[in-house]
């Protein structure tokens, strides 16, 4: 862990994909249920796409329509809705379609830290979260957790949108000088954090190196798990 400065933070925001729970797995999932899905319920789709195809439009949408990367679910949508189109399926199942995704997108294996610190870490400071996805924390159960929840599509801004952090900091009442945000991602979460005014600390929880585009992001904190965190709000406590 980095050694801490004295400014005091009242508040901690954060990413959740990938920071609370590995995300991979749980998309590979939800695709895989959804194709399932579609191959019984409307099969003309998946006759003609496969999951990799439905992807790779995706990937194509969104570069041909920035907003989409501030709203996935959309993004997901218009996708499914130009294929059930393009196969004269009934787009009205659509909306049922999305529905098992979305339930299985919010089936998530945490992180084996969080349930054992988060409840700490929400007695000892205010707790928020600010995502670029989909998540939802009332369904996945760690809502109770967090005065301040809040996804890009919600703000129309993604991050490192400074503007994005800057609205959280507002829903929490407080500086931006007096929260940090804690991601995974140094470019979106660290950097997009600190270009905020806000402190960026870095969960690396597999011990990464940094890429080479990338070297000139010094996080506040570099941490592989919330413990350090804890150890890390102690260590500034002590210091203020």
């Amino acid at each position: 862990m980095n050694a801490p400065a004295n400014e005091p933070i009242r508040a901690l925001l954060f990413d959740l994909d990938d920071t609370l729970w590995p995300i991979t797995p749980v998309i590979e999932r939800a695709e895989a249920l959804l194709f399932e899905w579609l191959s019984g319920q409307v099969p003309l789709v998946t006759e003609r796409y496969t999951i990799a195809a439905m992807r790779a439009r995706r990937g194509e949408l969104m570069a041909a329509n920035p907003g989409f990367r501030v709203d996935l679910w959309a993004l997901r949508h218009a996708a499914l809705h130009e294929a059930f189109a393009a196969c004269d399926a009934d787009t009205t199942r659509i909306t049922e379609a999305m529905d098992v995704f979305t339930t299985a997108r919010n089936q998530v294996t945490l992180f084996e830290d969080v349930l054992e610190c988060l409840p700490r870490l929400a007695e000892r400071i205010t707790l928020g979260s600010l995502t670029n996805g989909a998540a939802d924390l009332r369904q996945i159960g760690l809502d109770h957790h967090f005065s301040v929840s809040l996804a890009a599509h919600e703000i129309g801004r993604a991050k490192p949108d400074p503007a994005v952090f800057r609205a959280a900091c507002e829903a929490l009442a407080l500086p931006l000088s007096q929260v940090a945000y804690v991601g995974d991602d140094l470019r979106l979460d660290v950097e997009g954090a600190q270009k905020a005014g806000l402190k960026g600390l870095w969960l690396n929880r597999y011990g990464a190196a940094k890429p080479a585009e990338q070297s000139h992001i010094e996080p506040d904190a570099t941490l592989v798990s919330l413990h350090e965190l804890e150890q890390w709000l102690h260590l500034r406590s002590t210091n203020d």
